[in-house]
């Protein structure tokens, strides 16, 4: 039987995730948490694999943010940031293709035992709302005028979660909640001030996995995003974003019950 792992944020990283897959045991297969692109010196590379991969049967990806930046660049939304590597992807004869098939990867994926996203998920959230929810964005980036989402998507608010929300900010916050936060309350708002790690969390704020009486406490769960913790394995929470584009490790982990961790390390500081 296959073994499948997850992988943490590439960022365009494309000599260690080589080195990573040749690492894992023959014929395994990977799911990489988001942020395959920006930063690192190869994004188009990372992009270019992970696609053909997927094609092939044995490669899957969720989007994280900085995928949706990638879309929101390609879509002349969003102007370059001082630290993106993305005009190689701009500039490819292959952009539309590879823009394509990002805006159709999912924002969370479930297997039955494990739930996999980029960033995390509200307290409030179940495994099936959690799908239900990502679908509903995954629908609006796979039409014809998915920029149109796009321009709305950006912004702060709203911070609480209500299954009274519609339109735009409905699918704001839960874009917001899959790919960019870190931290929340015990209601469920959440935190864009701070990107370091546990101990700054916010009065009265919790990093998301700790927050009080939330839903998928029961089920193991997959994440990236959050370079600041480095590898986390307790208590059902499997955090792999261990900052390979920042010189540290690029790290997969298996989804059975050993989970087997292979880490590469970083070449160099990008």
């Amino acid at each position: 039987m296959r073994k499948i792992f997850a992988i943490g944020d590439i960022q365009g990283c494309s000599l260690e995730l080589d080195q990573l897959i040749c690492r894992l045991p023959k014929n395994s297969r990977i799911v990489c948490l988001g942020d395959l692109v920006n930063r690192g010196p190869d994004s188009l590379g990372v992009l270019r694999r992970i696609k053909s991969w997927q094609e092939q049967g044995f490669a899957e990806s969720i989007l994280g943010n900085h995928d949706l930046h990638l879309l929101a660049r390609a879509g002349n939304i969003r102007g370059p940031k001082s630290l993106d590597t993305l005009e190689d992807i701009l500039k490819a004869p292959d952009r539309q293709e590879l823009i394509d098939w990002l805006r159709r990867r999912p924002l969370a994926l479930f297997d039955g035992k494990n739930l996999l996203v980029h960033a995390g998920i509200v307290p409030q959230w179940d495994i099936q709302q959690t799908m239900e929810l990502a679908r509903e964005v995954e629908k609006a980036l796979q039409k014809k005028n998915y920029l149109n989402f796009i321009k709305n998507m950006y912004g702060n608010t709203p911070v609480r979660w209500s299954n009274r929300l519609k339109g735009d900010e409905r699918l704001r916050f839960i874009t917001n909640a899959l790919t960019r936060m870190r931290f929340c309350s015990s209601k469920g708002d959440l935190d864009f001030t701070s990107k370091e790690g546990i101990d700054a969390a916010p009065t009265n704020y919790y990093p998301w996995f700790a927050a009080p009486k939330r839903k998928t406490a029961h089920v193991p769960i997959f994440f990236g995003h959050w370079s600041t913790l480095g590898l986390v394995q307790k208590n059902n929470v499997f955090g792999l974003d261990t900052g390979c584009v920042w010189g540290r490790k690029l790290s997969a982990m298996s989804l059975d019950l050993d989970h087997q961790l292979v880490q590469i390390n970083a070449t160099s500081k990008n």
